[in-house]
């Protein structure tokens, strides 16, 4: 279909998006089409504010949660915007179509009190894979960069203070480092030299490839399963330790969201909410009048 196809590269050489987020957005429209018994770009052209509202109910009654169906329709609405801005159409069908309500879900963190310590990482026996392992839990908590941007880092943008970092849609920004995350890479890095490789990534196999997502993900998900009793144990959970600790310990909202590379302030507002139950639990042992005194 002549619509996918041009949309398709209007994500990838204008919003500069991702693979993966492609991927993502091209399932979507595949079900929408499916849904909607659309079979050409004429089929897509002919679709009304009723046609998207008949495809809502059937994600409602797929059972889907109403983030999923959000998720999807927003998909959808970007491709049709995107058909508009390029007159294929006259009339956007999804421009009234509204979210569906969903519950606020507060990210997940591990706390300070069950953070790791080196003795978890012991399952390694290899010294190379245990020290990468713990080298990557660590760059994830103290710098709270992303799955995606961990398994991109260069060796030729890490020093002894910072890393440079490639985000989302491709723009760069500096994270500071600190002296024992430093170390980490130096040991990682020393052990690295044995291997016979050339490739430019920090994070490799034995065989010079560079670590997958898959492979990180199932690392980070073993290791803080045997350090936290949290119900999600991924990179993501590090992300949000990483902005949820600098903000109890005092950092600002907007260092934050520097630190984390969001465009959008509201994005990092998020973790006031955890960051409240810190306060209030100060507030109550600390005010003369607090409940628990």
């Amino acid at each position: 279909m002549q619509f996918i196809q041009e949309f398709e590269n209007y994500l990838i050489h204008e919003r500069r998006y991702s693979p993966h987020t492609v991927q993502a957005y091209r399932k979507d429209l595949e079900q929408y089409l499916h849904l909607t018994a659309s079979e050409s770009d004429q089929d897509v052209k002919n679709a009304t504010h009723k046609t998207i509202r008949n495809y809502i109910v059937d994600l409602v009654e797929s059972g889907l949660e109403n983030s999923s169906i959000n998720r999807k329709l927003s998909s959808v609405k970007t491709f049709f915007k995107f058909l508009r801005q390029q007159n294929y159409i006259d009339i956007n069908p999804a421009i009234k179509a509204r979210s569906l309500k969903q519950k606020k879900v507060l990210p997940q963190f591990v706390p300070e009190s069950q953070l790791w310590s080196s003795n978890v990482f012991e399952d390694e026996k290899d010294p190379f894979y245990r020290a990468q392992i713990e080298l990557i839990l660590e760059l994830f908590y103290q710098t709270g960069i992303r799955l995606s941007e961990l398994i991109n880092l260069k060796e030729v943008d890490i020093n002894s203070k910072q890393i440079k970092v490639l985000g989302k849609r491709n723009k760069e920004r500096i994270v500071p480092i600190s002296k024992s995350l430093y170390h980490l890479i130096v040991n990682y890095q020393k052990i690295k030299e044995n291997i016979e490789e050339n490739s430019p990534f920090l994070m490799i196999h034995k065989n010079g490839k560079k670590l997958g997502p898959k492979f990180v993900y199932s690392k980070v998900n073993y290791y803080l399963g045997k350090a936290t009793n949290l119900s999600k144990k991924s990179p993501h959970v590090l992300r949000h330790t990483f902005a949820t600790h600098m903000l109890n310990n005092g950092a600002s909202l907007e260092s934050i969201k520097k630190l984390l590379g969001h465009t959008d302030l509201s994005s990092t507002q998020i973790y006031t909410h955890n960051s409240f139950k810190q306060i209030k639990t100060i507030y109550e042992q600390s005010h003369p009048r607090g409940v628990s005194r």
